[in-house]
């Protein structure tokens, strides 16, 4: 596999020249520009390109044996496979040359949504999960993510930290980790459902488009499951943005993707802190500088909100 980068992500002018030939051919132009946006943890190009003749794509790109061209490849299914009106991109094509794998993207044109509490971007995402989840996936998409376990069902951190408790963990933590190992180990048999899953929903992976409102990217890890994944996973992302944690249990409580299963929805939230809180105390691993740090503040919201459901 080709070195990876010590540091952030593949550049386009890392891409090899007959990968970058064959897509400005397929593409109908040469490309101009190339902008890599702020935000995700990977080490693959991740750009928008910008063709000479005004138009714009996203692109993913990495080495052919590359993990992450794997992931990539899932996305370009998945994509594929989501019903009509689904909050998602539309896959353009994929492109192999020079032994590495493109997944060309249509190009969404907006900032990211703003999840703070003044704005009406939350309300949005929040009536997408519900048109998301309210029924089953359907065929085409659960045969897409057929071949790809659910990374949800083996989140789990609390019993590794309970059978070696950190000196720095903080007292209020510690005296729980007993409740929350229990509790997290109960998710296991609670993970499995057949509705769709994004898997890694955070503000930087939606855009709020200027025709489509707000979308979701990057559905590298989508799968199926219990409809509260996706809920459960914004709920520290709000707390991040601005939310106070009680709002924010209090409206787990009753939205329809995680009111139907409260005691999914609570496993859920305790196995994702807990997996959270175990891997930021893990060194940060290469092209990924500020994941440890993103997830030191993700388990703490996480927490915060765990508290207010447990009490």
């Amino acid at each position: 596999m080709s070195a990876l980068p010590p540091a952030g992500r593949l550049q386009w002018t890392d891409v090899p020249a007959p990968l970058r030939t064959r897509l400005e051919a397929v593409l109908e132009a040469p490309v101009t520009d190339a902008v890599t946006p702020a935000g995700g943890f990977g080490h693959q190009l991740a750009a928008a390109l910008t063709l000479a003749d005004g138009r714009r794509f996203f692109v993913k790109a990495a080495p052919t044996d590359d993990p992450l061209t794997a992931a990539n490849l899932h996305e370009g299914a998945v994509l594929a496979s989501l019903p009509p009106g689904a909050p998602a991109p539309d896959l353009v094509g994929i492109h192999h040359a020079a032994d590495w794998t493109a997944v060309v993207i249509a190009h969404l044109d907006g900032p990211h949504p703003d999840l703070s509490p003044d704005s009406s971007d939350p309300g949005q995402i929040w009536s997408l999960l519900d048109k998301l989840t309210s029924s089953p996936a359907p065929p085409p998409y659960t045969a897409a993510v057929a071949t790809t376990p659910s990374g949800a069902a083996g989140l789990h951190g609390w019993a590794v930290l309970l059978a070696n408790p950190p000196g720095d963990l903080d007292p209020g933590v510690r005296h729980r980790l007993h409740e929350l190992a229990e509790l997290e180990a109960t998710w296991p048999a609670l993970a499995h459902g057949d509705r769709i899953v994004h898997g890694d929903l955070r503000a930087d992976n939606m855009v709020r488009d200027h025709d489509r409102g707000v979308t979701f990217v990057d559905w590298a890890h989508a799968t199926t499951g219990p409809a509260c994944i996706d809920a459960v996973s914004l709920a520290p992302q709000l707390v991040l943005a601005g939310h106070t944690p009680k709002d924010i249990a209090r409206l787990l409580d009753e939205h329809p993707a995680t009111a139907t299963d409260p005691l999914a929805s609570t496993a859920f939230l305790a196995a994702l802190t807990g997996h959270w809180h175990r891997n930021a105390r893990k060194p940060a691993p290469p092209g990924a500088p500020g994941l440890r740090a993103y997830q030191h503040r993700a388990a703490a919201a996480g927490l915060a909100v765990l508290g207010h459901r447990l009490n």
